[in-house]
């Protein structure tokens, strides 16, 4: 697979959280394709910039409210089908 960009990653960590909101599981299926790190970046930055809300201690939830989740490009559908 071709190096992603900060923002593919972060894009791929809110289609997650659209089929996985408990953080545990979350985790488990982004390892297969992020490190833990790069899965901590993206969740901080966009609990930081509000795009996803942490809901109790272990569901997170994408901010639909604030912020609408962007265009998923042709490039990263199929690692989104393969979560």
């Amino acid at each position: 697979m071709t190096d992603l960009s900060t923002n593919d990653k972060m894009i791929i960590v809110q289609y997650a959280i659209e089929k996985y909101e408990n953080e545990q599981t979350l985790l488990e299926k982004l390892s297969a394709i992020l490190s833990e790190k790069d899965i901590q970046r993206s969740l901080d930055t966009l609990i930081g910039t509000q795009r996803v809300r942490r809901i109790g201690t272990d569901v997170l939830q994408n901010n639909t409210s604030h912020t609408d989740i962007p265009q998923l490009p042709d490039g990263l559908k199929p690692i989104i089908e393969n979560l």
